[in-house]
């Protein structure tokens, strides 16, 4: 009776998708005959009121959720076996048959949307942001491109299935990378080494065709922008990512604001590690182990485990945000142990039409795995937050507006990860563990980034030249006290781990600038418990109705990503990390 009465309370019985009003609700897309009707009719029917414009954009908005929730299911399924040739050929039929016939059906909805003599009728506070995006696309289209986006798609699907085949063998059982690198955390430092090293070792054996697949990526790419008019991909992405509130030297200014700011407290931080380990070398393999010896931290013992407890612990901070996981629970859209074939990561999918989203990951037990589910579920709750926005383009999030969601649930819900952990010792150690991860995970972001935008800059450099910039950039953004001289090929390597640069190239600054509003939230909720909250929730309400800048200030945080600011908010985190 509990789970009925919250679900009627916050009105969370979504078991089953709406009634659609345009398309039958027994379609099944496979083939583009069944779907192309729909697409012509919205490309011809004439619109001779502000009422017919309205009902043509609901119409659009329904044939959008119902295609972007068929693909999302084919890339789902993929993910989750890689192995599976049928799933790979069905999530590849789709973006070589269906996507390719949208692409210029959504250029002339752009178009139609733009040019209606009834546009200036729409309240413009309201669809400002769909249109400000329709202009944006209108400006980055180019038919030509359309076959050449079908192949990135379909060529970047390659980084998982080589990531997917990765595995070492340790202590005589075979494991996923995912499960190794966790075993990083024992306190037996010739252990630590030796699963490292075969770590290192398995990714130098892909190596090669991971540069081979990055070559590939990053000619096409740079076709792509040429095509589009643009001197290089990285201009083309923020044209194309419809980055309106900031500029690549924002960016710039972001990269050497953490430099100054944050890679000095990772030196401290490294320091303090290399002292309280009594080492004379700090090696790469020793940065994951507890600084006091202390075995391994384990919240939770498998999936079912994991969810329960994220349930109990983020109901503490509002019932809602527990609902919601329950009611993915429900439905079977969780999938969260690593296993063998599955795709590298972790992500949610939003699933627009039946409003519940996926979260996929690769849990094997770690505190990084509570992380990632508690950040995958500040996702998903905003899913649930912005379902009942009227158009899909609504619930269609900025990466910035999304991210803040998701970081400042894990800040949000570290409060409350007694959950997890019974012991006050060992919750004191996770909260330092994570404190401390917020720090040192934006230097790795402002690195990415930076690593981007040379390579886009200089999109016909040798993947010598690739190395070497990547290894000058690590220097510069990370610990100087940690002894790499051994792994030097391990090191230069590392970038090939990072998914976004090959799938999802320019998205991973979004979670620097998140992250700097996620300390704000969190340093709010410090504050003002109750009204953090309800100031998160009104925020991630509005999807993207608004600019960044208005959704981070409904938060109570500022979009400001300065040096002043990165300092006021390092500083904040220190001060936390001291006090537990």
């Amino acid at each position: 009776m509990g789970d009925i009465f919250l679900y009627n309370r916050y009105n969370m019985a979504i078991l089953e998708k709406p009634t659609r009003n345009f398309l039958p609700n027994d379609l099944i897309i496979d083939e583009w005959k069944k779907l192309e009707k729909y697409f012509e009719d919205l490309k011809s029917r004439e619109i001779k009121s502000k009422a017919d414009l309205e009902k043509w954009l609901k119409d659009l908005s329904e044939l959008e959720a119902v295609v972007e929730e068929d693909e999302a299911w084919r890339y789902i399924k993929m993910s989750i076996n890689t192995a599976d040739e049928n799933l790979r050929n069905s999530y590849s039929f789709f973006v070589t048959e269906i996507q390719p016939q949208i692409a210029p059906y959504s250029h002339q909805f752009d178009l139609k949307l733009v040019n209606s003599p009834f546009l200036k009728e729409l309240d413009f506070s309201v669809f400002e942001i769909p249109i400000k995006r329709a202009q944006k696309n209108i400006e980055v289209f180019r038919e030509k491109n359309i076959p050449l986006i079908s192949k990135l798609q379909t060529k970047a699907q390659e980084f998982g299935a080589i990531n997917g085949k990765m595995e070492v063998e340790v202590n005589g059982e075979v494991v996923t990378m995912p499960k190794a690198g966790s075993l990083l955390k024992d306190t037996n430092r010739e252990f630590r080494k030796e699963v490292f090293e075969k770590i290192g070792n398995e990714r130098l054996k892909h190596a090669s065709n991971l540069d081979d697949l990055f070559d590939d990526l990053i000619q096409k790419r740079h076709e792509l922008a040429n095509n589009a008019g643009f001197a290089n991909y990285r201009d083309y992405m923020f044209a194309a990512m419809q980055r309106f509130d900031y500029t690549p030297q924002d960016c710039f200014k972001f990269h050497d604001a953490v430099e100054t700011q944050l890679v000095p407290v990772l030196n401290q931080l490294a320091q303090e590690r290399k002292s309280k380990l009594g080492l004379e070398n700090l090696k790469p393999y020793d940065l994951a182990v507890d600084p006091n010896q202390l075995p391994p931290l384990k919240p939770f013992d498998g999936a079912e485990q994991l969810v329960s407890k994220t349930i109990e612990s983020f109901g503490k901070l509002d019932v809602y945000f527990a609902d919601s996981i329950s009611t993915m629970q429900k439905l079977g859209h969780l999938d969260l142990e690593s296993k063998k074939g599955k795709a590298p990561g972790g992500y949610n999918y939003p699933l627009y039409e039946i409003g519940v989203p996926f979260i996929f990951m690769n849990a094997v037990g770690t505190v990084r795995d509570l992380v990632t589910m508690v950040h995958e579920g500040g996702h998903a709750i905003h899913s649930f937050l912005s379902r009942d926005l009227e158009l899909t383009s609504f619930k269609s999030l900025t990466s910035e507006i999304a991210e803040l969601a998701s970081m400042s649930m894990e800040l949000l819900s570290m409060e409350h990860w007694d959950s997890f952990f019974e012991n006050e010792n060992d919750l004191k150690r996770a909260k330092k563990e994570h404190l401390e991860d917020v720090l040192s995970t934006l230097p790795w972001i402002a690195l990415i980034d930076k690593f981007q935008h040379w390579i886009y800059e200089n999109p016909n450099h040798t993947r010598e030249e690739r190395h070497a910039k990547w290894l000058e950039y690590h220097k510069r953004f990370s610990a100087n006290c940690i002894e790499w001289s051994e792994y030097e090929d391990f090191r230069k390597t590392m970038w090939q781990k990072q998914l976004h640069l090959f799938e999802v190239p320019f998205y991973y600054i979004e979670y620097g600038i998140a992250q700097l509003g996620a300390i704000a939230v969190f340093r709010n909720y410090k504050s003002n418990k109750q009204k953090a909250i309800e100031q998160y929730k009104q925020a991630l309400a509005l999807g993207y109705t608004q600019s960044i800048g208005k959704v981070f200030e409904t938060a109570g945080v500022k979009f400001d990503f300065s040096e002043n600011y990165i300092k006021e908010l390092a500083t904040f985190i220190q001060k936390e990390l001291n006090s537990i």
